[in-house]
């Protein structure tokens, strides 16, 4: 027997070893992917989704860090509704999302220039609008620590004052 025979020998019983493995396993439950089931639970992240495919520049991937907008970009990006397979509502609600949050709030710097859809300069951030933000993110971190520091809820009023009489007797 030649080389090629063995080697077209050894690829047909690979072949038939596989295709009887495959025949004989159990179907795999697939569990949805973890996108998946945020795209259907956050109607924020399912338009910020569209947002970040079309126009990657001025709505980058995490973690790469956001970009100030330009002041009026919901209706640019309103023309492209048909293009991004939302609806107007969606559009407001991903954009309003996408800049909320101290990511965006941190980009915002006096000077910083204010990106359009295609990434390209259009204004610049202002000192009342980065003191803004400044003012924003510290208000969104210290509500954070105060939700954190907030105790659990109190024991019911029985079981706090029971362990009080059994150490009085």
């Amino acid at each position: 027997m030649g080389f090629e025979q063995l080697a077209e020998l050894r690829d047909r019983l690979r072949s038939e070893k596989e295709q009887a493995k495959a025949a004989t396993a159990k179907p795999a439950k697939r569990k949805p992917a973890p996108q998946a089931k945020a795209r259907e639970q956050d109607p924020a992240v399912e338009a910020i989704w569209p947002l970040q495919k079309h126009f990657p520049l001025a709505f980058p991937v995490n973690p790469a860090p956001k970009v100030p907008l330009k002041e009026g970009i919901f209706k640019d990006a309103e023309q492209h509704l048909e293009l991004l397979g939302i609806t107007r509502e969606q559009l407001k609600l991903g954009i309003s999302t996408w800049c909320r949050g101290n990511r965006y709030w941190t980009s915002m710097v006096e000077d910083a220039p204010r990106l359009d859809l295609n990434g390209q300069p259009a204004g610049s951030v202002t000192a009342a609008q980065a003191l803004y933000a400044k003012q924003q993110a510290s208000r969104q971190r210290s509500q954070s620590r105060k939700q954190r520091a907030k105790p659990k809820a109190p024991a019911p009023a029985a079981a706090v004052e029971a362990p009080v009489e059994q150490a009085a007797e």
